[in-house]
């Protein structure tokens, strides 16, 4: 009797390590969230088909409010997978159900899979170069968060770069594309004025990490805010101090404007 965090990867259920597959197999009962990321190459029932036995989807006020009455009473009785995009302990972070597991006396354990913080150096930029990471939230009637600007002008002060990651509203079906982060950005660069992301500052857009055709542009916000970058999840990447091979990277693989090169 036990709980296993497993995850499901980046792109599709193909992701999946064999050792997270084998044992999601031998549970008894399956559950999934996927309110905190998008798996964009698969479905629920494909992931079904493949572990071979129906999956319990759930929201995330049955994950977060309820965990103690969905998950935990069948964990106490039999092993239980509870599975989720990229890593259960990165980014999609489930530190807390593993101490209510714990608090509840329920054994667990995490299987790994795929992170985006390792698949974002896909796009050639150095990954003990990034800096703080943070989330570019949809506005509200009666809130505009903008830490995700101050998060952007620390790293910069710094030279490092900036992974953000991008709003998800699952239950509208609604996913924040890469080109809605920038708008919000220069909203946010309007009201504060300091010069941290202008329509000339470089960026860089990862989109379906994990496939083996992701889309890796870079440019300058004017260029690319009006770019197609195709179906979600994207993430925007704001880079700090380039090294020489990040700056040609970024050229070959990414397109980025050859002047960046004279930059560094």
């Amino acid at each position: 009797m036990a709980l296993y965090f497993i995850g499901l990867g980046l792109y599709d259920e193909k992701d999946i390590t064999l050792k997270g597959l084998e044992t999601a197999r031998k549970c008894e009962k399956v559950f999934a969230e996927f309110y905190t990321s998008l798996l964009a190459g698969t479905t629920i029932d494909k992931v079904e088909e493949l572990i071979g036995k129906p999956i319990v989807r759930l929201n995330r006020e049955d994950v977060e409010l309820n965990f103690e009455k969905t998950v935990l009473p069948e964990a106490k009785e039999k092993d239980v997978a509870f599975l989720t995009a990229g890593d259960p302990m990165v980014a999609t972070t489930h530190s807390d159900l593993r101490i209510r597991a714990k608090k509840a006396g329920v054994e667990s354990y995490v299987i790994h899979a795929p992170s985006i913080y390792s698949a974002v150096a896909v796009t050639g930029l150095q990954i003990y170069k990034f800096g703080k990471s943070a989330t570019v939230a949809y506005p509200e009637r009666n809130w505009f968060p903008t830490s995700h600007y101050d998060v952007i002008r620390e790293n910069r002060e710094r030279g490092l770069h900036t992974l953000l990651f991008l709003d998800i509203k699952a239950e509208r079906n609604r996913y924040m594309t890469a080109n809605e982060a920038m708008e919000i950005l220069l909203q946010v660069e309007e009201m504060k004025r300091e010069g941290v992301f202008t329509p000339e500052t470089l960026v860089v857009v990862l989109a379906r990490a994990g496939s083996l055709n992701p889309t890796i542009k870079a440019g300058y916000v004017k260029d690319m805010i009006n770019e197609d970058f195709g179906r979600q999840p994207h993430v925007l990447i704001v880079p700090g101090r380039l090294h020489i091979v990040e700056a040609e990277y970024l050229v070959e693989f990414a397109g980025a404007p050859e002047e960046i090169l004279e930059e560094v």
